[in-house]
């Protein structure tokens, strides 16, 4: 049986905190082949992943080293990347030269929503994915998807070609209104195609949760990572295929194949405890931002915005109220290198491509008033 984990090329170790694109290749060879040697294939990358550099990292750390047939490979044609007809082929093209895949065994429509449809329609990309199967150039198609699920009904009724869809898939989306995960995966389960999952670990969030919840799993199952119990649960749905984590160093690897190499649901007990802790959670997060930077390439005043997210909840889960912590240090020890939260224009390209669809503009006011105006 083929497992159900997949190494996302999202999150990769890097060199430098600050810079995405300065990935520790040695230390990512030394993840692909432990992923490989313990019977897992799928890998998923894209376009934008680490700064643009991750397609290529593929050539180095696994296309040159091990056997095509060992392995498959996703990546994906984003919106904000082509205005043409031509950018079309220009791109993927582009992908193969960076991969040094002479094929792809899935090829994704990247971030299907409202907005960028719009785009995919205009330029038939849904068509000319299906001429890139038949060529060969891809084996599979299906598309990721950010928005309601009465937007991917009517996506999937007008492209049944379409083979499986990627959808945000875990415990604390699960029945988000925002999100609306379960409401997807439903509407998917009815069209019959198989989901692949990301951020089950939400970016991290469920990896790091309140220590109410961390004792609440402990407990339960001492020996199990509080990341397991996420990518157990989407790994859960009957109708799920693939879960992918954007593992950034080989210490997640390990765990995370440690418990999917012999993968066990979710039972009936884990899945009240996993209840409990959402209850929990809805109470501590202030900003449900994943860290997926897709928000950063194009912000004109180089702000780090999910490094900031990240702080303003900490500092907000932080039992002491009032006066300075360390978050205070960590936001001023950035703003050396990026712009402060102040410095956004809002023009709005951020919110244009958040996939949570966040108000990022007001977010970073709200970050702004915390830690450079003292705010409480």
């Amino acid at each position: 049986m083929e497992k159900k984990l997949g190494f996302g090329l999202m999150r990769l170790p890097s060199l430098d905190p600050n810079d995405a694109g300065k990935i520790d290749l040695e230390q990512t060879k030394r993840m692909v082949d432990m992923f490989i040697d313990r019977g897992f294939t799928y890998f998923d990358t894209a376009w934008m992943y680490c700064e643009f550099k991750s397609e290529e990292a593929v050539k180095e750390v696994l296309m040159s080293r091990h056997q095509r047939d060992a392995f498959t490979l996703t990546t994906k044609l984003h919106s904000g990347f082509i205005k043409t007809l031509e950018d079309r082929d220009k791109v993927f093209d582009e992908q193969r030269r960076k991969t040094g895949a002479e094929f792809f065994d899935y090829y994704l429509i990247h971030d299907v929503n409202s907005h960028s449809i719009k785009i995919y329609d205009e330029l038939d990309c849904f068509g000319w994915l299906q001429e890139k199967k038949k060529k060969g150039d891809v084996n599979h198609i299906g598309f990721s998807f950010h928005d309601s699920p009465e937007l991917l009904d009517k996506v999937l009724t007008a492209h049944p070609e379409i083979e499986y869809v990627q959808l945000q898939i875990n415990y604390l989306d699960w029945n988000s209104a925002g999100v609306r995960s379960r409401e997807c995966y439903e509407v998917a389960t009815k069209h019959g195609k198989p989901v692949i999952v990301m951020e089950p670990v939400k970016g991290g969030m469920l990896a790091n949760v309140p220590p109410e919840i961390e004792k609440l799993f402990k407990t339960y199952a001492p020996e199990a990572s509080i990341p397991s119990w996420a990518i157990r649960f989407a790994a859960s749905q009957e109708n799920v295929f693939k879960v992918l984590s954007g593992m950034s160093n080989i210490e997640q690897l390990d765990d995370n194949t440690s418990y999917m190499q012999d993968f066990k649901p979710i039972n009936e007990e884990e899945q009240k405890l996993i209840d409990q802790a959402v209850e929990i959670l809805n109470k501590n997060i202030a900003i449900p931002c994943t860290a997926c930077s897709y928000c950063t390439p194009g912000c004109p005043m180089n702000i780090a915005i999910p490094k900031y997210f990240s702080l303003y909840n900490s500092e907000a889960r932080r039992k002491e109220t009032g006066g300075w912590s360390v978050h205070y240090a960590y936001y001023d020890n950035l703003t050396t290198q990026f712009g402060k939260a102040s410095d956004c224009i809002g023009c709005g390209q951020c919110e244009g491509v958040c996939p949570q669809h966040l108000p990022i503009i007001e977010n970073l006011k709200e970050v702004a008033n915390k830690f450079e105006n003292g705010g409480n």
